[in-house]
């Protein structure tokens, strides 16, 4: 599932710089963006934090293809989840995606939070972030800014700190 870095090319709606988000689909459009950029110009480490990730566009088609032109050597995704039940249930295509890149791909779940106490984050280090302030009518940011970027590293860190595995690749049955 490899394809060339020019037939990556980010939504025509996408955000340039840094945007504020103030919508559902600016929400989608900036995380697609995000994962397109991330793919076009690499970077080592992907970080996404969301309570179930249900409202993300993981299972399109379009991310799938940026995760697998991202994917290789020396990378890494990190998801962190109150719950990945609905991974699950809504995007079939990352589940399948992932069982080819388990080796790169790392869950984890905090169960501690409250639903909703877990930010909605995505960051692609020494690139990009997007992040939601105000997950109920979308409010947020897409940014190349490094400080919001430390911003988000910190949110992530503070749910990580009390997360553990989750989401293993296959179940092993008794």
């Amino acid at each position: 599932m490899s394809s060339s870095t020019s037939s990556m090319t980010p939504p025509p709606d996408a955000p340039d710089g840094d945007s504020p988000i103030a919508s559902r689909s600016e929400f989608h459009t900036a995380l697609r963006s995000a994962f397109a950029e991330a793919a076009m110009r690499g970077c080592r480490e992907l970080w996404l934090c969301d309570n179930d990730f249900a409202d993300w566009p993981l299972g399109e088609r379009a991310v799938v293809e940026s995760l697998a032109q991202w994917a290789g050597s020396h990378r890494r995704l990190t998801l962190v989840a109150r719950s990945f039940d609905e991974v699950v249930r809504r995007h079939a295509r990352w589940v399948e995606w992932r069982r080819h890149w388990s080796h790169i791909v790392h869950c984890r779940r905090n169960a501690e939070m409250e639903s909703g106490e877990i930010p909605s984050v995505l960051l692609a280090s020494d690139l990009l972030s997007v992040s939601l302030v105000d997950p109920v009518h979308y409010r947020g940011r897409f940014s190349h800014d490094a400080s919001h970027a430390v911003r988000c590293r910190e949110m992530i860190d503070a749910v990580l700190q009390r997360s553990e595995e989750a989401f293993p690749v296959t179940t092993a049955g008794l």
